[in-house]
Parts: C-alpha cells; structure tokens; sequence
C-alpha cells in the first residue's frame, strides 16, 4: 500500500497517468503540484482533468495524511497540528514562526534578518528511544513513517502557512525544516534521509535550511557524515556526565559521551559543519552549575579544522512541561546562570525561547492529550487540505 503520494518516484507517477490514459506531461504537471506547490491533494491540482483528480483522490483516498487537530499558541506564531496515518495511528508537526530580527528582540537569534518560518516534523509514530523527559517515550514506538509522510507533513503545514500567519511581519512561506518531531531520525534512516533529499531536490530547500536530530545514534552521525547533503546536525545531549545521561537518555548505555563526541568530532572532521548540542534543562535535574562546567569542557575542545572556530553551539531549553514526567523547567535565574557559566568556557550559547507552553507543544502531548478540555483546539480551515 502506497502510504502518501510523496512515496512515488517520477517513474511511478507516469506509469500512473499512463494507466489513467493520460498523456506522460501530465506526469510532470502532477510533480509540480507536488514539489514546487507543495499541494498533496490531488482535488486542488486545478489544471489536471477533473476525470483525473477523480481518479487519484480515489485511488489514494486511504493513503497520505489527514488533519486531525490543531492548536495555536504565542498569539498565533506557534501551531501544533496532529496528522491522522493511514492505519490511525497520528504523528504531531509544529509551525514556528519568528519575526525579522529587531521587532521582537528575544526571538532575534532565531528571527534573522528576514525572519523564520519552521516546521518540526516527526519521522516515527512513537519513539523506541525511551527518553525519560520526553511525552513522545511515554507510549512507545508504534511504526516507522515513509519517506513520503515525513515530506507531506511539509507539504500540508506549508500550504496552511498563509492563513495561519499572525500579521503582515510573519513569514509567508517556510524556510527551515527540523528533524526534531516524534521519533529518533536515524533509527529510520533510509526514510529520513530520502525525505531530506526529496526536500532540497523537489522543494527547493537549501540543505543549510535542513536540521536533522539525534538523541545519539553513532551510526546515524556516521552515515551523516559520509552523505553527500550537508545538511545540519543537532544532537540532544541533556547531560554532561554518563551517569545524569544514563538516567535522562537510555541510548548513552550503548554509546556514551566518549563514543558520541568521538562520531561528532569525526562528522565535524569530514563536513567542517558546527554542530547544534540541544540541552533541556530541567529543575534539580542537569541544571547546576557542575553540570554546566563540565558541558563547558566536553564541547569547548571541539574545533572546526583548519579555521579553528568553535564546532559545537549548546541550545539551552527550558523544560517544556509534560504531564506524568515528574520533571518541571528551571527558574529564569537558573537558565541564566548555566549559560553565563557554558559560555565562561569560550563555547556559543543561546537560550531557545519557550514555545507553544499551554498548547501541548513538546513531542508526544499533543498526540496524548488530544481534545483535552480548556485547549484552544481549532478545526480544518473549510477548503483546506
């Protein structure tokens, strides 16, 4: 069963306007649609045969993906959605959106200078990670998503972008995408990476546009290494010592921070990238200021060859509150302390501003928590995707 239209290949999509009769160019115009109008509902591809729109939306009725829910927060510059799969299992995206650099001055590092449109998309229902902080580990891994799915969330938050935007400052079209949704990327390896092809090769993006996350699979930063897309890696490491890891993230049992900065300062060696350390920090947890000194040594070392700049910038993440963790965010003065002491070390360091508090806006609530009463859940805009 072909899951999203996505998961066809050019090849594929003649031989199926061949079956409909169709002339082959109605192959390409159907590739149009779908990479450089990022529209994955064959009813919205005006100038095909209405016959043939016909034919596709039924043909495919039971594949792609549907718009179950969807929450705006931070006076609409953060959007959850929650995508029904074929087989109804649901995957959440989430649209962030940062003003040019200057109107809001603490989203400026995020913003630039003509401001921010990202999607976080998921690449697995669930996550086998098991990550002890995290919503999307509280109910375990379900499947794997295709190539195809990972793209049309994409594709779908992209054509819903324009009338989601809060006024005339917010971007009006998206220009990154991460890796960073529900699931663990390189534990689904062919199909993250044939997705973050098929998105600077058909849609245009820049592979400086494309961050894929990794709580520490090595073999995944290895492969990412080798590849030929350069795009950019951010790793979630939460803790600068095995036994706080240990607890936080299952994974550092199989390969701890030694084998993991070993795989980043080889992946560093080979691409001359930096590289993104995401650190949520969480009250009484991994936010002293031991903690933040000894992150401080691991990453101030990591340089990038031959321009000698620093290869590593931590994220600090102020704990997005998930119900049944146990866990809670730290104090504003607690966040500003780890970061003046990371940065003491030499290492870049910016604090990730708290999105999408109040509507389940961490991995996995959405999906858990759907319909929650008090939440602003908003329906499918009529006529939309």
């Amino acid at each position: 069963m072909t899951r999203s239209l996505y998961d066809l290949d050019p090849g594929q999509l003649e031989a199926l306007v061949a079956e409909a009769g169709e002339p082959p160019y109605r192959a390409r115009q159907l590739v149009h649609w779908l990479d450089d109008r990022r529209q994955p509902d064959p009813r919205a591809m005006t100038n095909l045969p209405r016959s043939l729109r016909s034919r596709l939306s039924e043909r495919f009725a039971e594949a792609g993906l549907a718009l179950d829910q969807h929450q705006a927060g931070d006076d609409g510059w953060t959007h959850k959605f929650l995508f029904r799969l074929p087989g109804g299992d649901a995957v959440e995206s989430v649209l962030m959106l940062y003003p040019p650099a200057g109107s809001r001055p603490e989203d400026d590092w995020e913003g630039g200078p003509r401001g921010r449109a990202t999607v976080c998309i998921s690449s697995q229902a669930g996550c086998a990670m098991g990550c002890t902080f995290c919503a999307t580990g509280q109910f375990g891994f379900t499947r794997h998503l295709s190539a195809g799915e990972i793209v049309e969330q994409v594709a779908r938050v992209s054509t819903l972008l324009p009338e989601l935007r809060p006024g005339p400052g917010a971007p009006d079209h998206l220009t990154n995408v991460v890796f960073m949704g529900m699931g663990e990327p390189f534990a689904n390896q062919d199909a993250t990476w044939g997705a973050a092809y098929r998105l600077h090769q058909g849609f245009g993006l820049s592979a400086r546009a494309i961050t894929i996350s990794t709580v520490g699979l090595v073999p995944g930063i290895r492969r990412a290494a080798a590849e030929p897309l350069p795009v950019n890696l951010a790793v979630s490491i939460h803790a600068a010592d095995d036994a706080t890891r240990d607890l936080l993230v299952p994974v550092n049992r199989t390969w701890p921070i030694a084998a993991l900065l070993e795989a980043v300062r080889d992946y560093v060696a080979a691409t001359r990238r930096r590289v993104s350390f995401e650190y949520a920090l969480m009250d009484g947890v991994n936010d002293d200021l031991d903690q933040a000194r000894k992150l401080g040594r691991l990453l101030a070392p990591l340089r990038i060859p031959r321009s000698g700049g620093h290869a590593a910038h931590v994220n600090l993440i102020p704990y997005n509150p998930t119900p049944g963790t146990g866990f809670s965010p730290p104090s504003k003065s607690a966040v500003r302390r780890f970061r003046d002491t990371v940065a003491a070390s030499g290492v870049p360091v910016s604090v990730r501003a708290n999105r999408g508090v109040g509507i389940d806006a961490a991995c996995g609530q959405l999906r858990t928590t759907a319909g929650r009463t008090g939440r602003r859940v908003l329906p499918l805009a009529e006529g939309a995707p």
